[in-house]
């Protein structure tokens, strides 16, 4: 019985002397992210395809049973809608070879207006990917959450291929005006659509957008235990990212995401002890 959890990236400037040591390499940051969190979002490769050199790296700094959710790159389902971008696809499958099982999943993020008349194109791409990687596709165009003919329509497309849809489930940012300039700014950019909890596969991945509040995230997450809690009972192996606009304090809020469903489920395996942020002292 397994739940992994983790954040939108493995390094981040407030969280060095707080949850990480500080100064630490590039190559050294993920390993002790990794003692924190089990699973990270590889949003990194939707910009750029990391050299297979790197990925290698990315690899000898986690266990084999780490999960890497990749997106894949912007050329591919952005600016191809996945019609183009071929060689992109190709170059970045070989990048990503070292990692073997720590892909979990390849991530196909689409854009707001990749739409119910889109759906043929995904499922031809889907079709045509290769059966050694599993798949998780996210969409932000609000037929596919508020037309349930949509819904079902999409919903047979992954299924079909033994995708999974993955849910960002951003009601609880959106529930109030925001009062950081990071929530400003993710308020702007995240997407506003109704919340999804329904599983696909028996490996169901999960997006969640909290606020700078770490009282409100912890509130707004309740759904979420919940349902998570089921998906073990039923067999089920999730995984939850944990966002809030700033993340700041995202890598402790997914270890207590992870302990609030233990606390449930008490058979489920417990999180790594995290690399102390300092050295121990004598005294």
């Amino acid at each position: 019985m397994r739940l992994h959890v983790g954040c939108a990236m493995w390094t981040h400037a407030r969280w060095q002397g707080r949850f990480v040591p500080p100064s630490l390499p590039p190559g050294e940051r993920l390993r002790a992210y990794a003692s924190w969190c089990d699973a990270v979002e590889g949003n990194t490769t939707f910009y750029a395809t990391p050299s297979r050199a790197t990925v290698e790296s990315w690899a000898e700094q986690t266990a084999a049973d780490f999960r890497f959710v990749l997106k894949l790159p912007k050329q591919v389902t952005h600016q191809g809608r996945l019609a183009g971008g071929g060689e992109e696809l190709r170059t970045f499958l070989h990048a990503i070879e070292p990692l073997r099982s720590r892909a979990h999943a390849l991530w196909v993020q689409l854009p707001g207006s990749f739409g119910p008349g889109d759906l043929g194109t995904l499922a031809g791409f889907l079709r045509g990917l290769p059966a050694e990687h599993r798949y998780a596709v996210e969409v932000r165009h609000r037929a596919f959450f508020e037309d349930a003919g949509c819904v079902r329509d999409l919903e047979r497309v992954l299924s079909r291929v033994g995708a999974e849809w993955v849910p960002f489930d951003t009601t609880v940012f959106f529930q109030s005006r925001p009062t950081s300039d990071a929530e400003r700014d993710a308020w702007t950019k995240k997407p506003r659509v109704p919340r999804r909890s329904e599983a696909l596969t028996d490996r169901p991945i999960v997006r969640y957008l909290g606020r700078d509040d770490t009282e409100r995230t912890i509130e707004g997450w309740r759904f979420w235990v919940g349902r998570v809690t089921e998906w073990l009972r039923e067999g089920r192996s999730p995984t939850v990212f944990v966002h809030t606009p700033d993340n700041a304090d995202a890598l402790d809020l997914a270890r207590r995401f992870h302990a609030e469903v233990r606390a449930g489920v008490p058979e489920l395996e417990p999180l790594p002890e995290p690399v102390p942020a300092e050295p121990p002292t004598l005294f």
